[in-house]
């Protein structure tokens, strides 16, 4: 995409908990890309928007504000046509009532967009030297997607990327664990196959670490900028986001931004 394409970062603000994490995150990302950045506030019909706005003074003036009734989900998915990224927020709350508040406006949000998807309530993590960010490696089209984007994001970052396979007795691949572990090795280099040449400062680890999606994916995400999952997928990510134990279990567990990329149309 060329920088100067109008393909914004949409950010959705919850008007009853605007997050100036997600906010910051929303900034930075399209400062990064040189895109707009565009707040978008959704109220369902019955409710009223009130009188909110940002309070910050440098990001009213770099800012396109819209406000629209009707679903979130619904206004987020209108909004995902034509843009580069869309930022929203979950506050950090049991499984059971993330599935019922904010939780649940994400997901069927992510289910839907036609661009990434990025959830922020963790903030990205620069502790650890070089820093980097994780991409979840299934083989699957989405999976595909989601490390052509880990590799960008990571360029932006000036970052280094690990992609992970994660190995389960679950995986249909499975045989025995070593004919697993030569598929696993196997579809890491297929998928991340060409990338480097086009961003040969990205220094790139590939892995396969036995264990559940979740656990897996959860323990690298406590030192990353972000993690970068596809939205469906085969294997530990099948379902990914559509009810599945596994998206839904990455999206409440992980500790840092998860990015989620659908498959190309």
């Amino acid at each position: 995409m060329k920088p100067d394409e109008q393909h914004p970062v949409v950010a959705g603000v919850d008007p009853d908990q605007p997050s100036r994490l997600l906010l910051a995150w929303a900034a930075d990302e399209a400062e990064r890309r040189r895109q707009p950045l565009t707040l978008v506030l959704a109220c369902k019909p019955a409710t009223r928007a009130g009188n909110w706005h940002v309070t910050w003074p440098e990001l009213r003036e770099q800012t396109d504000h819209t406000r629209a009734a009707g679903e979130p989900a619904d206004v987020l998915h209108d909004q995902s046509t034509g843009a580069t990224l869309l930022v929203l927020g979950s506050r950090r709350l049991t499984a059971t009532r993330e599935l019922f508040t904010a939780g649940a406006a994400a997901v069927a949000s992510i289910a839907r967009a036609h661009c990434p998807v990025a959830v922020v309530r963790d903030p990205e993590h620069t502790t650890q030297q070089p820093p980097y960010l994780v991409v979840g490696v299934d083989g699957s089209p989405s999976s595909h997607a989601a490390v052509d984007y880990a590799f960008d994001a990571a360029a932006l970052r000036g970052a280094g990327l690990r992609a992970i396979f994660a190995l389960h007795p679950s995986h249909p691949d499975w045989v025995d664990e070593h004919q697993a572990e030569l598929v696993s090795r196997r579809v890491l280099a297929e998928t991340v196959a060409g990338r480097r040449e086009t961003h040969p400062d990205v220094e790139l680890t590939h892995e396969v670490l036995r264990g559940h999606p979740v656990a897996v994916l959860t323990e690298a995400s406590k030192h990353a900028l972000a993690l970068v999952v596809g939205t469906r997928g085969l294997g530990g990510f099948t379902g990914m986001l559509l009810g599945s134990s596994v998206g839904q279990g990455v999206l409440h567990h992980a500790r840092c931004p998860v990015v989620t990329v659908p498959a190309p149309v």
